[in-house]
C-alpha cells in the first residue's frame, strides 16, 4: 500500500555542478525535492519505488544499484540508485536525477528500485501500473520525477504557449491537494503539445493513491527557465 509520495522535477541542471553560475536560480526548488524526500523517510516504507520519465529504450524496472552518469551533459559523475547488484542498462536521465536527490540527502530508510514510464503511455495503463504497486502488500513509497510544461516563455524549449501555465497551475493544484482523479484526468494530446515529461508519471502516482487516503502539499512551484518545476509530498 502506499504510505507517502514525493514529486520533483528531473532537469539535470538541479545539479549544482552542471547548473554552474546559475546554480543558485534553483536552490530553491533544490531545498523543496530535499524537502520532499525527507517525507517519505519519516513515513518509513519497506521499498521505495522511483518513477521517472523514459523513452522506448529506458522503460521498464531498474534494481537496487542501477548506475547512471551524467557524462552526456558534460558533467564526469556517475550515480547509482540505491544498493543492490544493479542491472547492464544504465538509469535514464530522470532516474539519475533521483538517484543524486536520494545520495544528498543520505537515503537509507528502505530499499530503491527504479520504473522508467514510457512518455507515451495511455492514462488507463498508467493508473493499472499504479494500483499493480500499491496492491503488492508491502509499505511503500513513491518518488515521482517529471517536468511541468516546457512552453512557459518564449526562451523556453517549445517557446511559448497561453495554455501553459494554466496546465501546470492545474497539475499543482491536483499535486497539492492530493486529487488522483484530477491527475488520471489530465489530456494527453495537450500535455504533449506542451512538451510536459511528467504526465504519465504523474498519472502513475494516481493510480497508485487511488484509495491510500493521503494528504497533498505543494512544497514549490516555478518556471524559471520557461519549463514548469513542481515539488509535492503526499502523506
Amino acid at each position: 500500500m502506499l504510505v507517502a509520495a514525493a514529486v520533483c522535477p528531473c532537469p539535470p541542471l538541479l545539479l549544482p555542478d552542471l547548473a554552474g553560475g546559475a546554480a543558485h536560480e534553483l536552490d530553491a526548488v533544490r531545498a523543496s525535492c530535499f524537502d520532499a524526500v525527507g517525507v517519505l523517510a519519516a513515513a518509513r516504507p519497506d521499498r521505495l519505488v522511483v518513477l521517472g520519465p523514459a523513452d522506448r529504450d529506458d522503460r521498464g524496472v531498474f534494481p537496487g544499484g542501477s548506475r547512471g552518469s551524467f557524462a552526456g551533459f558534460g558533467l564526469d559523475l556517475e550515480v547509482a540508485l540505491g544498493t543492490g547488484p544493479g542491472g547492464e542498462r544504465a538509469l535514464p536521465a530522470s532516474l539519475s536525477v533521483a538517484a543524486w536527490l536520494l545520495d544528498r540527502t543520505h537515503w537509507g530508510s528502505a530499499p530503491v528500485e527504479g520504473l522508467g514510464v514510457g512518455t507515451g503511455l495511455p492514462p488507463e495503463r498508467c493508473a493499472e501500473a499504479g494500483r499493480e504497486l500499491a496492491g503488492e502488500g508491502e509499505r511503500m513509497a513513491l518518488l515521482v520525477m517529471g517536468d511541468g510544461s516546457a512552453r512557459r516563455s518564449e526562451k523556453a524549449p517549445g517557446h511559448f504557449d497561453e495554455q501553459a501555465g494554466v496546465f501546470d497551475a492545474d497539475v499543482a493544484h491536483a499535486l497539492g491537494t492530493a486529487d488522483t482523479a484530477a491527475l488520471a484526468a489530465l489530456d494527453v494530446s495537450l500535455a504533449e503539445n506542451l512538451m510536459v515529461s511528467g504526465r504519465a508519471c504523474w498519472q502513475v502516482l494516481a493510480g497508485a493513491g487511488e484509495r491510500a487516503g493521503l494528504r497533498g502539499r505543494l512544497l514549490h512551484n516555478s518556471a524559471p527557465y520557461g519549463v514548469g518545476y513542481l515539488v509535492a509530498s503526499w502523506s
